[in-house]
């Protein structure tokens, strides 16, 4: 680790021993606000407490992965939309967060942070400044010093002369050297220490990972239903009625085929125009259900077919190790034809780029246009359409997009290449 980043580590623990005097404040101030409860006062700042509590806990976690790489994912459960206005909303909402175990875990998380974590972040800083007063002694400042107050102790070095002085200098040079290499150790510690308190415990992570699953399953029974609607809406209105007609046809061209040979080869022609479109219009069903490249060729093939039908340039870049189980890769082929259709008629892109590996035991999949932005997951919306159908499988899907451009819809879906299928 080079110097810049350990002095870097060294200053970065007196900005967090900062933070961690503010969880006093914190503390106190939430501690006080749901006393209050019973008073009536309490159920009005307590959510407002809670949420500068929730932020305080949150710029922790930002620092903790952008200076030490530790990862502390957020535990809260989401907040209720449908809460009512007014006093009875607000009470709504104290009871829902008084409720929520990572509120108590925040609370408890603020009385380690004012005290340990105060601690391990201010003795990451402490070394290399206490090494530099020592260093500072040996060039005659500890005359003053001595003359004024007597022995002065420098660690465990009683400085009396020059001798003792350079010794305190060496002394010195060593805390620095120390602080050097234990202040990015120290600030880990302080953020791991904070991560035991402010991630989601097993408990809370399998209550989520159950209430999404409910969520998910509820969202793919309705999916599928629908589905199916379409399914049967487009054979009644399509296939169907043209193989009616066709069969209408035939039964026409059998009572006219002695009396009228010429109408009856002109309806064979019009009944074999209908069978083709008939036929047509079921491939292109089947097709949307499954494709053909899809179930043949795997996910990377069927997503270069795509983009060669897009209106709009698309760069694919796949990287993957094969095969995938099959709902896995059809709600990925179907996630990402629906953003890239969207993109072409909504974005005003001139180009867009696809990008889909696999690593870690994660499809990572990224969708990036050069147009407008201005793209949101809104209730109802088409991104949240695949943001429920990658739900089913643990997915998640994340959206950037700026006013202005670009936009980058990314996509994860936990899943393991499975053996090759058996060809018929």
């Amino acid at each position: 680790m080079k110097v810049r980043k350990r002095l870097s580590a060294c200053v970065q623990g007196l900005g967090v021993s900062v933070l961690a005097l503010m969880s006093i404040v914190v503390s106190v101030l939430t501690v006080l606000s749901i006393a209050f409860i019973p008073l009536g006062l309490g159920v009005l700042t307590t959510p407002a407490m809670v949420g500068v509590l929730r932020k305080h806990a949150n710029q922790r976690r930002l620092l903790a992965a952008k200076w030490s790489g530790v990862q502390i994912r957020m535990p809260y459960r989401p907040l209720p939309h449908d809460r009512r206005s007014g006093i009875t909303g607000q009470v709504e909402l104290c009871t829902f967060l008084l409720k929520d175990p990572a509120t108590w875990r925040d609370l408890l998380w603020l009385q380690v942070d004012m005290t340990a974590g105060y601690v391990i972040a201010l003795l990451a800083f402490a070394f290399p400044p206490y090494g530099v007063e020592g260093s500072v002694l040996a060039a005659g400042v500890w005359e003053p010093i001595v003359d004024a107050g007597g022995t002065y102790w420098y660690a465990f070095v009683p400085v009396t002369s020059q001798g003792t002085a350079n010794l305190a200098a060496l002394t010195g040079i060593g805390l620095i050297a120390l602080g050097l290499f234990v202040s990015p150790l120290l600030l880990r510690t302080h953020f791991l220490l904070a991560g035991a308190f402010l991630a989601p415990t097993p408990q809370m992570t399998l209550a989520a990972r159950v209430e999404r699953l409910t969520e998910t399953r509820t969202d793919a029974v309705d999916t599928s239903a629908a589905e199916l609607r379409r399914i049967e809406r487009d054979l009644h209105d399509g296939a169907q009625a043209r193989l009616v007609a066709m069969g209408m046809s035939l039964g026409t061209i059998e009572a006219l085929i002695e009396k009228d040979p010429a109408k009856a080869k002109e309806l064979l022609a019009a009944a074999r125009t209908n069978s083709a479109e008939a036929l047509a219009e079921l491939r292109d069903l089947v097709r949307g259900i499954h494709p053909p490249v899809l179930a043949e060729r795997g996910l990377g093939d069927a997503v270069r077919a795509l983009a060669l039908r897009m209106t709009i340039p698309v760069e694919t870049e796949v990287e993957v190790p094969g095969r995938f189980a099959e709902p896995v890769e059809a709600a990925a082929y179907f996630a990402i034809s629906e953003i890239l259709t969207n993109a072409a008629k909504h974005s005003g892109a001139a180009r867009m780029w696809l990008d889909i590996h696999h690593e870690a035991g994660m499809l990572r999949i990224a969708v990036t246009d050069n147009g407008n932005g201005g793209a949101s997951v809104a209730q109802g919306g088409g991104l949240s359409g695949i943001e429920r159908r990658l739900g089913t499988f643990d997915g998640v899907l994340a959206v950037s997009s700026p006013p202005g451009g670009p936009t980058m819809v990314t996509m994860e879906i936990p899943c393991a290449p499975v053996a090759p299928r058996p060809t018929v």
